[in-house]
Parts: structure tokens; sequence; C-alpha cells
């Protein structure tokens, strides 16, 4: 590049050079800055300098001079993202099911960007993605799109769904292309559901994006808006257990208290909890999605909680305790 070029980039390497250089315990004098800038090419006296930083905050980038004996310190202030901010984005991506070993590397390559490189390497030692279970399918980002994309063109979506046989491969759930009406993604138990109305059924249903396939924009117009008018994302998620669907029911259970904690976690603050004529338990009574998973939730707290209202459901897990019984012996 000549050198007239790289003189007309220099506020650019300025600000490259104090992004990545300073931060709240970092500084660089006025001679640091302008030996930075000369490994880029770019010669500056201190008078254009000054300048040249004030012109960086209307950029958005601020920078703090600080008195230290009979010279300056500087260093940048506010950033786009704090540091806290930027390892919360990383663990969230770390934690990410739906988002492939590659692409986690990527984007926490990119935040590092965001940082100082003594903050980077901060993040660099919080990056622990290698062993995560994660997707293998690298087009879930091009699907995310492609529903968003219908979502905002108010258009239905055609789609094949798949799943994993014995072998390890994925295979096609069936030969019919399945087609729904998108309104909304929720991440869900570390995975991406698309949420969605299915007008032959007249339901809500939901479905895991990393298993969607060869997505296509129908021309019809999306229906379903009554049913999402009155829809509680929240409610949806707390009542399906790992997005495991299954008929609605009010189920009333039986708690130790020391379980209170579990049941606002799984279910809200708002459920109701009433006291019970046993000692040192309570109950509730909370809308579930009555399926396998709720069933294994509520064998997992082993003796300490029992569902008693209604019979149905009683007898019904009272059948999957003696197969497993059975199972095992």
């Amino acid at each position: 590049m000549p050198k007239g070029a790289k003189q007309k980039l220099k506020l650019y390497y300025l600000g490259k050079i104090m992004i990545e250089k300073t931060d709240d315990e970092h500084f660089l004098t006025m001679p640091e800055i302008q030996k930075a800038l000369e490994g880029y090419g770019v010669t500056a006296d201190r008078k254009s300098l000054y300048d040249d930083l004030e012109t960086l905050e209307h950029l958005g980038i601020e920078v703090i001079g600080e008195k230290s004996g009979r010279s300056y310190n500087y260093h940048v202030g506010k950033k786009q993202f704090e540091i806290a901010e930027l390892k919360l984005l990383v663990d969230a991506i770390q934690s990410s099911k739906f988002i492939t070993e590659k692409k986690s590397n990527a984007l926490i390559k990119k935040l590092t960007g965001f940082a100082s490189e003594y903050e980077a390497a901060q993040l660099k030692r919080q990056v622990v993605v290698q062993g995560r279970i994660k997707t293998m399918n690298e087009s879930i980002y091009y699907i995310v799109d492609d529903i968003y994309n219908a979502i905002s063109k108010n258009k239905k979506i055609r789609f094949e769904y798949y799943k994993w046989n014995i072998n390890k491969e994925m295979e096609r759930r069936r030969d019919k292309v399945y087609e729904v009406s998108p309104w909304a993604l929720t991440w869900d138990d570390e995975n991406y559901y698309l949420i969605a109305f299915d007008a032959k059924d007249e339901k809500i249903k939901h479905y895991r994006v990393d298993k969607m396939r060869n997505i296509e924009m129908s021309d019809e117009k999306r229906e379903g808006k009554a049913f999402f008018g009155k829809f509680d994302m929240a409610s949806y998620s707390r009542m399906n257990f790992s997005m495991f669907g299954g008929k609605e029911v009010r189920v009333k259970i039986l708690f130790e208290n020391e379980l209170v904690g579990v049941m606002l976690d799984r279910f809200g603050k708002e459920i109701p909890i009433h006291d019970s004529d046993k000692v040192g338990w309570s109950e509730t009574s909370v809308d579930v999605a009555l399926s396998d998973q709720f069933l294994g939730w509520v064998f997992s707290l082993g003796t300490h909680v029992k569902i008693i209202e209604p019979k149905d459901v009683v007898n019904r897990f009272r059948d999957e305790i003696k197969n497993l019984d059975r199972l095992y012996d």
C-alpha cells in the first residue's frame, strides 16, 4: 500500500490501536501511540493526534487521558461491550447445542475483537468448546434466516423434518413435506425451536430447527393469528418439558417444603402454593403437557414429590412404575 494511502487510514489505525491495546487497566503514552502507528507505516505529530483522539469520540470510541507526572496516559473508556457482557455472550455460545463447534469458535473469535488484547485473553481462557454436545447441521444459520424472512413477509413455509436412526444417520420423519405458519423462534433446553401454527390440526406446534431441511417459503399467507394473539411463550415452555408435547392437563402435586425452589424454577413464581395436611409438605396445581418427559421429571424427584390429581394421571404414573419394575425384573 502506498505511503499516502496509509496516512489516509491514520484514524482507522489509531482507533484499532486504542481498542486493542488499552482498557481501564492498560494505558498508552503519546510516544507509545506514535510508535504503534509507525508499525502500520503511519507517521503523526502530537498536535494532530490530540485532534484525532477527539475525533474518535465522535465515532463512538471514548478516549480518556489521565495525567501521570508530567505526561498523560491514554486509554479507551466506555466500549460497545463491557468485558462482563462479552463473557456472558461467550457462555451462551458455548452452551448452545444448535451452534456447531466450528461456528462457536468463529463467533467467539469475533467477539474478542470488541475487547482489548488483555481482555481477550480472559475470554480465551474461558473458551472450552471442545467436547460439548453440538449440532452437526452447519446450515442452521441459513434456516433461521429463512424462517425470520418468512415471518417478516407473513408467509407459510414448507420443509422436511429429520430424525436420527440407529446407524447415527439423519432420515426423514415422513415422506410428506411439512407446511406450517411460522410465528416465533425460541431457545429452550439449549436447543432452538420454531413455534408455528398447523392449520390442518388447528393447533400450535414446535420443531427443532437443527432437524429441519430444505425450507421453502410459500406464496400463502400465514394462519393462526388468533391463536398467537393470546399465546404465552413462557407458559408454553414451562408446560412442555424439554419441548416434548402432550395433552394439556392440570395436575395437583404434593411436595416436601424443601423442594419449593424446584417448583418455582420449573413453573414460575405465579403458581399457587398451599399448606398440606401432611406436616412439612405443600401442594400446588399447574398446567403441563402430559408426556413421558413430565413423568420422568416427577420420577427423578423420588419420594419427595407425589402426583395426587387427576386420577387418570396418577394411574398412568403408577403403570409406568410397574412397567419399569418388570423391565428390570
